[in-house]
């Protein structure tokens, strides 16, 4: 008997991380290198792209990007194809946020923050669509947050939650119309994790106390805890599983 393990490999698999450069993007092109993928580290961030390919040797590629230009996200698609010749999952991590008063938020940061978080996501997903869709396979995870489940108030920055707001219901859309046609489109939705977007908020005393006092498992979470969920949305180990959002927060949606 096959050990159910193996369903969670990645040999052979291509696999695009947007905002691959740090954070939750970094440690997901990680963890799906060393589950067998072919990784494509994409950001804007080019030193630390290379630093991280580097790192992971052979079977990882720098890849310049900024996910608010259509025309950039177009060639990275083109250039992983050219280079490994297939794209099996894609992980839209790439994410924006400032935070700002709604009735003083400015507008064009408003759209800035949608076409990075929602449109990106979108139009790489569209530009690798017609590839994963002839083959009649791949997996999308769309890297949301509890921030586009419920309203928080204390983080004011509604352009961030509603492009993740967005970003969920663009999975479940999507993820009904290729069903059929064996293309999986999930979310993941991390709550309070320390990254370089969230670092301010973390250090500071009050902040990181009404993180605790609000969340049900009493702290932030690690990022190796996004590992499984990750590992099992990218894999066949969820061949079963489209259109829905994989919480990891702690609790703090389930009160």
């Amino acid at each position: 008997m096959p050990s159910p393990l193996d369903a969670f490999r990645l040999d052979g698999r291509v696999a695009i991380i947007t905002g691959a450069s740090s954070g939750i993007g970094a440690r997901a092109a990680t963890v799906l290198h060393a589950a067998g993928a072919s990784v494509v580290l994409a950001a804007r961030r080019r030193d630390r792209l290379d630093a991280l390919a580097a790192e992971l040797g052979e079977r990882a590629m720098a890849a310049t990007v900024d996910v608010a230009d259509d025309e950039s996200i177009d060639a990275l698609a083109a250039a992983t194809l050219e280079r490994f010749g297939a794209v099996d999952v894609i992980v839209n991590n790439a994410g924006f946020g400032v935070p700002a008063a709604a009735e003083t938020e400015d507008r064009d940061s408003f759209r800035h923050t949608i076409a990075v978080n929602l449109v990106g996501p979108f139009v790489l997903t569209q530009a690798v669509a017609a590839h994963m869709l002839e083959r009649g396979s791949g997996s999308v995870v769309n890297v949301a947050s509890t921030l586009g489940m419920v309203g928080v108030g204390r983080v004011s920055s509604a352009s961030y939650c509603a492009s993740k707001g967005g970003l969920l219901n663009l999975t479940r859309e999507l993820a009904a119309q290729w069903a059929r046609r064996g293309v999986r489109v999930n979310a993941l939705a991390p709550g309070w994790f320390d990254t370089e977007m969230t670092a301010e908020f973390f250090a500071d005393e009050g902040s990181y106390a009404w993180v605790k006092r609000n969340t049900p498992m009493g702290r932030g979470g690690e990022l190796t805890e996004l590992d499984g969920a990750l590992l099992f949305l990218a894999s066949d180990a969820s061949s079963f599983v489209t259109g829905q959002v994989l919480v990891v927060d702690g609790g703090w949606t389930a009160v």
